[in-house]
């Protein structure tokens, strides 16, 4: 069962700062681009017979081959899984922010680990917005755009995969801080040490003190 953790890193205001405000500028920078992609690229959206929701959008190139911003809407996880499971989403949305919240109390002076905490918490929240709201995720960049397999590959690509895009998918800036900040936070797992002296005290263990 989860321990009720103290709640020091609540009333500290540098460790809120690391987790609120890089939750509340993560989340800020995700909607706005959401909000600035959809009102100059968006020319028509529509809902076909079945549900599914289209998007017709215009192409801006940031970096030629690497990187444009083409919107488009998802209604399903990252890169389209689970479409059509939306409040599934929603209701793991939920459970995710509690368990943030937990770690970020638990965290003790976990500095890097705090941030880490916000900006998957920012990420979260973005899309759990999206889908609250609109019923769908607003995505819009499209890394490597039209460039294929052998493209890269050129005559080491199969014939099978030759003319398959090297990554099809579109996504958003919610997206880049969740899989960054798992990204970080299993490398900051596999590197950080816990201080055992700390755990030994808030497991119980007596603490003397000279005399």
């Amino acid at each position: 069962m989860l321990r009720i953790p103290p709640s020091d890193n609540f009333r500290s205001p540098a460790a809120l700062a690391r987790f609120a405000l890089v939750t509340v500028l993560g989340l800020g920078l995700d909607l706005w681009v959401k909000v600035a992609s959809f009102k100059h690229l968006l020319i028509a959206q529509y809902t076909l017979a079945d549900g599914t929701i289209k998007a017709e959008s215009r192409d801006y190139t940031l970096i030629k081959n690497i990187l444009n911003l083409h919107v488009t809407v998802n209604q399903g996880a990252v890169f389209g899984i689970g479409e059509g499971y939306r409040w599934v989403f929603v209701i793991v949305s939920v459970l995710a922010i509690g368990l943030l919240t937990y770690l970020f109390a638990a965290s003790g002076k976990q500095r890097f680990y705090q941030f880490l905490l916000g900006l998957l918490l920012a990420g979260v929240l973005g899309n759990m917005y999206d889908r609250i709201a609109f019923g769908y995720v607003r995505d819009m960049i499209y890394a490597f755009p039209g460039v294929t397999y052998g493209d890269v590959l050129h005559s080491l690509a199969p014939s099978s995969i030759a003319n398959r895009e090297l990554f099809p998918w579109i996504f958003n800036i919610a997206d880049s801080m969740l899989c960054v900040g798992v990204f970080l936070m299993l490398c900051y797992s596999f590197f950080h040490k816990p201080d055992s002296r700390a755990s030994e005290d808030e497991a119980g263990s007596p603490v003397t003190t000279g005399a």
